[in-house]
C-alpha cells in the first residue's frame, strides 16, 4: 500500500486518507522542479499564515492564505481536478461516503 507521509493513498492515486478524510494528491504529471518550487511556496504561506494569526494582522493574513491557495492550486490539490476520466472531485468528503469505502475498510482490520 502506498502511503504519503504515512497515510494511505487511494489505489488510483488521486487521495490520501486522514482521520477518515480524503484530501487530494499533488498532480503527478508536475515536473519535479515545479513541484519542489511550489511546495516551498507553500510551505512559506503557511508560516506567513501563522505570523499573521499571531500578530493579528488582518490583511497579511489575507495575503497569505491568499499565496496558500495559489499554490495548492498550482500542485492541482485545489481547483480542477488534474486527471482526465470525468470523475467526480471527492476532496475532503469521508471515505466511508465514496466508492472508497471498500477499499479504506480493507485497510482497517477489525473494524
Amino acid at each position: 500500500m502506498t502511503r504519503a507521509k504515512n497515510h494511505p493513498v487511494t489505489p488510483d492515486g488521486r487521495y490520501f486518507v486522514v482521520n477518515g478524510r480524503l484530501w487530494r494528491t499533488s498532480d503527478p504529471n508536475l515536473s519535479e522542479h515545479a513541484r519542489e518550487a511550489w511546495t516551498a511556496k507553500l510551505m512559506a504561506a503557511r508560516r506567513q499564515v501563522g505570523l499573521a494569526l499571531k500578530s493579528g494582522d488582518i490583511v497579511a493574513l489575507k495575503a497569505a492564505r491568499a499565496t496558500v491557495d495559489a499554490a495548492k492550486r498550482a500542485l492541482g490539490e485545489r481547483g480542477p481536478v488534474w486527471w482526465t476520466d470525468g470523475a467526480p472531485d471527492l476532496n475532503r468528503h469521508m471515505v466511508t461516503h465514496t466508492s472508497y469505502k471498500r477499499w479504506y475498510e480493507e485497510l482497517q482490520p477489525g473494524q
